[in-house]
């Protein structure tokens, strides 16, 4: 009898689930919902106040105004150079502070020394750091090296404020490595290069998609250190969304506020959607691990 009634508690305890994961989505879904389908709205449906309807005409007016016409300030050229500036600032960003992590992980993790775990306690302290105390020393550094208020600099800040939480990823997933591997190779002759390249970075592929959604993400969504180190022609597309909202016009244009708001996030949006079960499966192999 006992048997007949557990597939029915199972049955009740798995809707029940489901039903809260479902409350969840819509919960988080719906501000995208209501972006989306204000974006694709004339500016007449939308003064018709139903805020969740679905466009009666949809139109991507809303966008290509937001990418190419709409006016940031004084400049009326959309969001399409500030866009170009953050892909300029982020694929060297990401890459120069994955590979200097991966190598920081190696050696701390690998190769130790006297003081190395000193080393990595005050790399690690960088994460728990706020942005806001190095802003005067780093605009003062990147003054020293002439290039300032450039996307060079940009990415100088970037690569800079990513090494604490990328030595973390791949110091603690090297841990996990055995180091009889290292051992074997060096009893073969290979070097230290060597070992890196070829057994060590290979392996690491887990904790690299990690890193690089992790590093993409935040400095793509970075806005404090984009408006206060970047110029006139170096302003990253946070800055330039900011810019487009709080431009006052005598008419206050929804929904290409909302387009805006879209093409902003669509990167990290689409880098979630392909990479994210990746990035997941990166988390538990290591990278949060000690």
């Amino acid at each position: 009898m006992n048997t007949a009634v557990a597939p029915n508690r199972l049955d009740w305890q798995r809707l029940a689930l489901w039903s809260v994961l479902l409350l969840f989505a819509v919960f988080f879904l719906l501000p995208m919902y209501v972006m989306l389908t204000t974006s694709l709205k004339d500016m007449a449906q939308i003064r018709e106040g139903n805020l969740l309807s679905l466009p009666t005409a949809p139109s991507f007016d809303a966008w290509s105004k937001a990418w190419s016409h709409a006016c940031t300030g004084i400049d009326c050229g959309g969001l399409r150079p500030f866009f170009m500036n953050s892909v300029l600032m982020v694929i060297p960003a990401v890459l120069i502070s994955t590979l200097l992590g991966a190598i920081n992980g190696y050696v701390l993790s690998k190769w130790r020394f006297k003081g190395s775990e000193l080393m990595f306690a005050l790399m690690l302290f960088g994460v728990f750091m706020p942005m806001q105390v190095v802003l005067l020393p780093m605009s003062q550094i990147l003054g020293w090296m002439g290039i300032a208020s450039s996307v060079w600099g940009l990415v100088l800040v970037h690569v800079v404020a990513g090494l604490p939480s990328t030595t973390l990823f791949f110091r603690n997933y090297y841990v996990g490595l055995p180091d009889e591997l290292v051992k074997a190779a060096m009893l073969d002759g290979a070097g230290f290069w060597r070992i890196f390249w070829r057994i060590v970075l290979p392996l690491s592929t887990p904790i690299t998609v990690v890193t690089l959604i992790w590093q993409f993400t935040n400095i793509w969504n970075d806005f404090l250190y984009g408006i206060v180190f970047s110029g006139a022609g170096s302003k990253p597309i946070t800055v330039g969304l900011n810019n487009l909202a709080n431009t006052t016009s005598s008419v206050k244009e929804y929904n290409v506020d909302m387009a805006a708001a879209m093409i902003a996030g669509l990167p990290t949006l689409f880098v979630y959607i392909v990479a994210g079960k990746y990035f997941v499966r990166g988390l538990t192999a290591g990278a949060v691990k000690g």
